[in-house]
């Protein structure tokens, strides 16, 4: 029991998807896209339910239907179109439970998410089980989502006067985010097993 809480705590904090195993970088650094707070934590939401069920159904299809035909070598052709064709109807689900909350225009950002596939790949690679995939698939997606707030977060603090003009924007964001990266490698000696 404590390594499954281990493996959830590890993905959100020590091994988070964004800044250690750098994927899904592309909501977090668009400039078009203006995002409010609102639609931040929809994202954020949103990617959080594609990665528990990305990564547990990924890994019960690797588990029991890949691994015993030994077609281990075709993950990456199941993993793949599991990510991109789970976007809908996750967007459509949290649309009709959560009214209110803005999912419009998510459905690039979910489907195009290189996150999904890489943990999806890491798990097969792992071979640990469903339930730790299930856990790390919830740890993968509050990592996201709060790397998304911080960022969101420091994106609405740098456009003050008191960062120099020729670091706003992109420089300020990437100088953050390797900050950011180590600061979370402080947690790497936190737990012990």
């Amino acid at each position: 029991m404590t390594e499954l809480i281990l493996a959830l705590i590890g993905a959100a904090l020590i091994n988070n998807i964004v800044l250690q195993h750098t994927l899904a970088l592309d909501p977090l650094l668009r400039e078009d896209a203006a995002p409010t707070r609102p639609r931040v934590h929809a994202l954020g939401l949103a990617t959080l339910v594609a990665m528990l069920l990305v990564s547990t159904l990924g890994q019960l299809l690797y588990q029991y239907g890949l691994r015993p035909l030994q077609l281990d070598y075709l993950r990456l052709f199941v993993f793949l179109p599991l990510g991109v064709l789970s976007a809908a109807p996750i967007l459509a689900g949290l649309r009709r439970a959560l009214k209110h909350w803005r999912f419009d225009g998510l459905q690039p950002l979910l489907s195009g998410n290189a996150a999904l596939l890489g943990l999806c790949l890491q798990l097969s690679d792992e071979d640990r089980g469903v339930l730790h995939a299930l856990l790390v698939g919830l740890g993968s997606g509050l990592g996201f989502w709060l790397v998304l707030a911080l960022f969101d977060d420091l994106r609405q603090r740098s456009q003050h006067d008191d960062v120099p003009l020729a670091f706003r924007g992109l420089p300020i964001e990437l100088m953050s985010a390797g900050i950011m990266a180590m600061a979370f490698l402080g947690f790497n000696g936190l737990f012990t097993s």
